[in-house]
């Protein structure tokens, strides 16, 4: 009978060894996984145009589609937590570069509740959207979500209105 429990104590730790393992593994991906999001923003962020239905609106230099968010009264965010993580705000290290199209004096940043800057045009925060897997892409135009409107920004600095082009998901609530 000695043995036998000497087996199952043996067992026992062994599994509750393993499983300590595997928990302590899957934290440290979770730790890892978070720190890999908040990863340092670029030194620099450049905004231009490109043309789309609706006329030439905002993008960020790889072609993705900037928005401003109805919500923003002023040029800092109220776009946080599950908001932001939907709505990724545009940050910078340091400058914000005018690109083609761009008025370099409507350019300038904010600071975020994280403590990162945030890109603003015409004191518009800027944001991209998650759901935007490819340059030229507005799925994010007139989207109702986080208690406000989304849309694309015009070279003035403005927001357009329209929702023609690709379409906006519609009833989406976030």
């Amino acid at each position: 009978m000695a043995v036998r429990s000497r087996s199952f104590w043996t067992k026992f730790g062994v599994g509750v060894a393993g499983a300590a393992l595997v928990i302590t593994g899957a934290t440290a991906a979770t730790t890892a996984g978070a720190s890999e999001a908040k990863a340092a923003p670029p030194a620099s962020v450049t905004v231009q145009t490109r043309n789309g239905p609706n006329g030439p609106y905002l993008t960020d230099d790889q072609g993705n589609a900037l928005y401003l968010f109805v919500a923003d009264k002023s040029n800092v965010s109220t776009c946080n937590g599950a908001c932001a993580a939907q709505w990724p705000p545009l940050t910078t290290g340091g400058a914000v570069v005018a690109g083609n199209g761009v008025d370099a004096g409507k350019l300038a940043t904010s600071n975020r509740q994280d403590n990162t800057k945030q890109a603003t045009y015409n004191n518009h925060p800027l944001y991209k959207f998650i759901a935007d897997t490819a340059p030229g892409q507005t799925n994010g135009q007139g989207v109702n979500a986080f208690g406000a409107l989304w849309w694309t920004v015009n070279p003035a600095g403005n927001a357009i209105t329209a929702k023609g082009g690709a379409p906006a998901p519609g009833g989406v609530t976030y």
